[in-house]
């Protein structure tokens, strides 16, 4: 997103009562905390959040923000995002405060690319990992890492340390985890039988000893 100052507004008022009387003004609660700074309870528009969720660079959008009637401006990132289990609506968003010039630790997703041969041959491509951790400068931060795996035959893998990423970013944790991975229909077919005739057992041992029962005297 291109840099956009966005206006919000502290909010005194906390809990249950206070946020509905947010959302019938048309705004949500949310929080600001990070950088060692106390945290600060602001209301913003549900629509400005959705828009940012909804732009190239999504959920690490870095965001700059201006406290209404003050100069006080901060950057930030969306840390966590509430919806109403019943609606999907927005209903509190958490913000963490950013320094430019400091790495942050973020989650990427990840985008597989193209169509792997071995599934063109009746394979079935395992999407283990669908997201990275990464450390960056906040405007390094990529919306998404996008994996090209039309290479991968039947029985390969790839993992995280092969695939190329940007110079600006650092991977955390195990770069031997295994991004995704192309399995034979033929084997998923054999562990699936002896699941199978495992379950048939007990259903023919229970039968057994009714079909053998004496038969009453007359």
């Amino acid at each position: 997103m291109t840099e956009e100052i966005i206006q919000v507004a502290k909010r005194d008022a906390t809990g249950k009562s206070a946020s509905r009387s947010l959302r019938k003004q048309g705004l949500i609660p949310a929080v600001i905390y990070g950088l060692n700074e106390p945290p600060v309870a602001v209301a913003i528009s549900p629509k400005t959040v959705a828009r940012i969720i909804a732009s190239e660079t999504g959920l690490n959008s870095m965001i700059h923000f201006q406290r209404e009637g003050t100069e006080i401006k901060r950057h930030v990132i969306i840390k966590d995002v509430q919806r109403d289990p019943v609606t999907g609506r927005l209903s509190h968003v958490d913000f963490m405060r950013v320094d430019p010039t400091h790495k942050v630790r973020v989650h990427v997703p990840i985008r597989l690319q193209g169509t792997p041969l071995g599934v063109k041959e009746g394979g079935i491509l395992d999407f283990t990992h669908r997201e990275i951790e990464v450390e960056c400068l906040p405007s390094f931060i990529p919306p998404h890492v996008d994996v090209n795996v039309e290479h991968l035959q039947v029985g390969d893998s790839l993992r995280l340390d092969q695939i190329t990423l940007d110079a600006h970013l650092t991977v955390i944790g195990d770069a031997h985890n295994v991004i995704c991975s192309v399995k034979g229909k033929q084997a998923e077919e054999e562990v699936a039988a002896p699941a199978e005739g495992a379950a048939e057992a007990p259903a023919a041992e229970a039968a057994a000893p009714a079909a053998e029962a004496p038969k009453a005297k007359k």
